[in-house]
């Protein structure tokens, strides 16, 4: 189909003149090197020595970081096949909270292996079987070498936490973040583990290994009422979503008062209601007041003389931890409230914390919500050990939930690769060459590893290999010591990462392979690369369409920038 074509001597018009069209080898052509450039924009970030990113914005704001999924956020991506990849670091971090940047590099090198092989008039279906059939076979490979863990097993579940902080700004003092995310988890640990219920509340000022773990909840507000107490020491604690105010009534009202005696009636009659309400509380005892909504200034007074200390317009997710963490439950009918209502803490105190007044709820029996306090020197700092705790509280959940794990350093894709080879030779037909392209692309991790330790790829593959083909599955790459060294028990990752990172850089991969056709409606602006930009920068694959073309040379440059 061209884009008119002539019926009679009436030319037929399929598509607006504004759309452009690129098909065929050029559409995949295209692609694979949008998605490989995604690749290669985060492939120095991978690993305990990988480098780190800056990432200026627009309004010229600093962000510095390791983690693949916050670099490719940060980064303007517009080409429609780039962001496809950045997906898949995407689904990564919300699906097990580690493995990013594997997961991308994975799917860039699939697709660096099909180009080649669509240069040999390999067709994309077959690619595309071959490649599914390498990664079910792979996430089978994967399962016979996961290593057993439970609960209790408390040096691999730290071990998993340290992995994840390896090389991501908290290196410094990995030992105690690690102790302090593994005892978060279990102290939040249900059926289902929920990793909101670990708040992060950061300080700059002080150093990392400052950080400290609170059971219980650190709300981000100072009492109301300055002749309230500052502490409450085994505190009764009232959680409340309704406001202590009279409430407005529902329709428009006008009160024509014709005597001064009638306004002050009116006014007493709004003072006993709030003195009801504060009644309420008091009469159920409680010695803490948090309140999702306002609090009437009378009624600050009234908590005030009954020596109550009061909170009001809390954050919804604090009250929901709060009840969490003090087996209070939240009321939204004052008049309601019973004994059986209230939470319980050891301390409710207003401390500083980072120049605010913040109200700790603390030394709460069996917590099931918690608060990392992280510290750090910087702002900047600061920043990247909350995401690199981030990313330890996800895999340590994940590990609780799976109940295995892997020796990490580059040694199951080492393995991967080696039964992906042996598995070739069983697949039939030109999914052969497919499943051997998939296990020469998982090699891309043990080798990018190494680069990024400033070792030789090439030497540390083979031995790699000569050890794996031995029987020695727990041999990676020990970046600490730059060599090829056991990892067993140093370096250790959830087996949902990796499974999880193979697994979506294969669909993505597969995805953008089977596109034939990109019709882009009017002009695919990209980045900061149009084609009548002046300030385009350079660099970047360019490809069939303009503004695509030009939308990756923006992307590109950036990639090439960092």
């Amino acid at each position: 189909m061209t884009m008119a074509q002539q019926m009679g001597n009436q030319p037929l018009i399929v598509l607006s003149e504004e759309s452009q069209r690129t098909s065929g080898k050029d559409a995949q052509s295209m692609n694979v090197t949008a998605g490989k450039a995604v690749a290669e924009s985060v492939r120095t970030t991978l690993g305990p020595k990988g480098m780190d990113k800056m990432l200026v914005d627009s309004t010229g704001s600093v962000v510095v970081t390791n983690d693949g999924v916050t670099i490719l956020d940060e980064m303007d991506i517009e080409h429609p096949a780039a962001n496809m990849v950045v997906e898949v670091a995407q689904t990564q971090e919300d699906e097990v909270g580690d493995g990013t940047t594997t997961a991308v590099v994975i799917a860039g090198e699939l697709l660096s292996k099909a180009e080649d092989l669509l240069d040999q008039d390999i067709h994309a279906t077959i690619l595309a079987q071959g490649y599914r059939q390498a990664a079910e076979e792979a996430k089978n490979a994967l399962e016979e070498i996961a290593i057993d863990v439970d609960t209790d097993d408390t040096e691999t579940l730290e071990g998993v936490a340290r992995t994840a902080m390896t090389g991501k700004g908290a290196e410094s003092a990995k030992d105690q973040l690690g102790a302090l995310v593994v005892e978060a988890i279990r102290s939040v640990a249900d059926e289902e583990i929920d990793t909101d219920n670990v708040q992060v509340e950061t300080v700059v000022g002080g150093s990392i290994d400052e950080s400290e773990l609170i059971e219980g909840v650190v709300v981000g507000k100072d009492r109301v009422h300055d002749n309230m107490p500052p502490i409450k020491e085994d505190a009764d604690i009232a959680l409340l979503d309704t406001a202590i105010e009279v409430p407005e009534t529902e329709l428009d009202t006008e009160v024509n008062v014709t005597d001064p005696n009638q306004l002050q009636e009116f006014l007493d009659q709004e003072e006993e209601q709030l003195r009801e309400m504060v009644d309420s509380i008091v009469a159920a005892g409680a010695d803490v007041v948090l309140c999702q909504k306002g609090i009437d200034d009378m009624a600050q007074h009234y908590l005030a003389e009954e020596g109550i200390l009061a909170v009001r317009r809390a954050k919804k997710s604090d009250i929901q931890a709060l009840a969490r963490a003090t087996g209070g439950r939240v009321v939204s009918n004052i008049e309601d409230i019973t004994a059986d209502d209230l939470g319980f803490a050891g301390t409710v105190a207003e401390r500083q914390l980072d120049d605010d007044d913040k109200l700790f709820i603390e030394d709460v029996d069996d917590a099931k919500s918690v608060t990392l306090v992280l510290r750090g020197g910087t702002e900047h700092v600061v920043d990247e050990v909350e995401r690199a705790i981030e990313d330890a509280l996800g895999v340590v959940a994940s590990t609780l939930q799976d109940g295995k794990v892997l020796t990490g350093g580059g040694a199951p894709e080492t393995a991967l690769s080696l039964s992906l080879r042996d598995f070739a030779d069983s697949v039939g037909g030109r999914e052969q060459l497919a499943v051997e392209a998939f296990a020469d692309a998982i090699d891309v991790v043990p080798r990018t590893l190494a680069e990024n330790a400033g070792l030789d790829p090439i030497d540390s593959l083979v031995e790699l290999r000569s050890q794996h083909d031995a029987g020695n599955n727990t041999v990676g790459l020990d970046a600490e010591e730059s060599e090829v060294g056991d990892l067993e028990g140093e370096a250790v990752e959830p087996l949902s990462v990796k499974t999880q990172a193979i697994e979506s850089a294969t669909e993505a991969a597969v995805m953008l392979l089977r596109i034939d056709d990109v019709i882009a409606a009017g002009d695919l602006k990209g980045g900061s690369g149009d084609d009548d930009d002046d300030d385009a920068a350079p660099g970047g694959p360019g490809g069939g369409m303009g503004g695509m073309g030009g939308g990756m040379g923006g992307m590109g440059g950036m990639g090439g920038a960092m």
